[in-house]
């Protein structure tokens, strides 16, 4: 992970080196603050490393992997804000430090600022850029429309919620990577196979994210285990067991979610997945994404030793204790 670090590095030096205005105070500040929270920086990394498994140096595409991390942290002042949630990162999140109404306008600012970025690439490839970065956008937003109509709905099915999460959060993976290839003039074929991988590899690392918010260890995970039972989120564990489940089973699963005993909560919960072998289920599906991530980064026709930094990119995202 030394190698990958350095690229994590490299997209925190050159976000830095983007020039803001000091007025607006209201509107720079905020957008600045939040971009110095930090974060992996995995979809501008994969952007960078879409154009050098195709020989095109990082240089050249740095622009448009800014302009995908920009865009994701758009996303995610907008989500706070939905979700009213008071925290980012361990750091006050922009409507809460300023107010609602500036975290829409630093959300606003950012989404602008990725588009004037992406633009800043040779006129041959910038209808393409443009094309894929539209299309993510598009189904970013409808990911999290799904996201939050799935809280109002009791008849939500598997297939929706993997369709759901696709949308929110692997296909920015997808278009990342896709991005780095179209600049690096990669083929079509290679440009569809490095997609396909990006959203396999995401499904599989959310899948995983399901599974750890119950599983973890408490010491490693770094927030509160069992939370998405306590908010009786319809995860992939818990659209699982409802598949599995006799009647009667749904029937204490129901009551559970309006047991006000947390711990108790939790850990009956728990024990009706294990009794349904839910964990066993998921991980099952975790594990074909993931290989099916594999399959189709290896139908690029490159070799292998250039694949190396995203197959350790993705291991990265997999590799945690469930």
């Amino acid at each position: 992970m030394t190698e990958l670090k350095a690229y994590t590095h490299y997209v925190e030096d050159e976000l830095r080196k983007l020039n803001f205005p000091d007025v607006p105070l209201d509107l720079y500040e905020p957008l600045r603050y939040f971009l110095a929270l930090g974060g992996k920086r995995i979809r501008p990394t994969l952007t960078l490393l879409g154009a050098e498994l195709f020989e095109t140096n990082k240089e050249e595409v740095i622009s448009q992997a800014l302009a995908i991390e920009i865009f994701h942290n758009f996303t995610l002042v907008h989500d706070d804000i939905m979700d009213d949630a008071p925290l980012r990162r361990n750091q006050t999140s922009v409507h809460e430090k300023w107010n609602e109404n500036v975290g829409i306008l630093t959300g606003d600012i950012m989404l602008i600022k990725a588009f004037q970025l992406l633009s800043e690439v040779d006129n041959e490839r910038l209808p393409l850029v443009l094309e894929l970065f539209n299309k993510t956008a598009i189904e970013v937003c409808e990911g999290q429309q799904h996201d939050m109509d799935f809280e109002m709905r009791n008849d939500v099915s598997i297939h929706e919620y993997i369709e759901m999460i696709r949308l929110k959060t692997s296909v920015l993976l997808g278009c990342a990577l896709k991005m780095g290839a179209i600049i690096a003039g990669a083929s079509e074929k290679d440009q569809n196979a490095i997609y396909a991988f990006g959203q396999h590899v995401g499904i599989a690392f959310q899948i995983q994210d399901d599974i750890l918010d119950l599983y973890a260890d408490p010491e490693k995970f770094g927030k509160q285990v069992g939370g998405d039972v306590i908010a009786n989120k319809k995860t992939i564990l818990h659209l699982t067991a409802i598949s599995k489940a006799t009647k009667e089973q749904m029937e204490f699963s129901k009551q559970l979610q309006n047991e006000n005993n947390i711990e108790l909560k939790v850990s009956r919960t728990k024990e009706l997945f294990d009794h349904l072998g839910v964990k066993e289920d998921c991980k099952e599906r975790m594990q074909m994404h993931y290989t099916q991530a594999k399959q189709a980064l290896a139908k690029i026709d490159v070799p292998d030793d250039r694949k190396k930094h995203l197959l350790e990119l993705a291991s990265f995202l997999m590799d945690r204790d469930l």
